[in-house]
């Protein structure tokens, strides 16, 4: 693709983004998946509306590809968001195997307006016992029987 094509697409999910502004759903955030050329699923930031605090744009943005798709693995597909993803949707973008992100305004854009991810990053290079939320790991022994079932099952599946 060009990069014309990549700005018509991005400029769709700005769009989106805008689109919030309206609905009071969430942030002003959108999003778009495309593949081969062809929007296959789009989302919008929807926390508010849906009382989840995973319900960003990427998000549903992924559930819905996943969904269209009837596939976790969006290998091929490309997305295009309103903002630099923040670390939860960048795992998620991660773990769905996409192949690139094209985002318009930056972190830095984003917490100019009251969405500062900046905590999530210090935290992540802090060890469990300094973080914020403190983190305890108990029962790992019955838990490790589970993994070690799984590891053996002929129903596992990795992904």
């Amino acid at each position: 693709m060009s990069d014309l094509d990549h700005g018509h697409f991005l400029s769709q999910a700005v769009s989106l983004s805008a689109s919030c502004l309206d609905e009071g759903k969430g942030g002003p955030f959108g999003a778009i998946i495309v593949k081969n050329g062809e929007i296959i699923a789009s989302g919008v930031n929807e926390v508010l509306a849906k009382h989840d605090p995973t319900a960003h744009a990427e998000i549903q943005a992924i559930r819905a590809a996943s969904v269209a798709l009837h596939n976790y693995d969006l290998s091929g597909c490309v997305l295009y968001t309103s903002c630099e993803p923040c670390p939860m949707c960048l795992a998620a973008i991660y773990w769905a195997r996409i192949d690139a992100i094209y985002f318009a305004n930056g972190k830095a854009d984003a917490a100019a307006i009251g969405f500062d991810d900046a905590i999530f990053y210090e935290e992540l290079l802090k060890s469990k016992e300094h973080r914020k939320i403190p983190s305890f790991q108990l029962n790992q022994a019955e838990a490790l029987k589970v993994f070690e079932a799984w590891s053996i099952s002929d129903k596992k599946r990795l992904y």
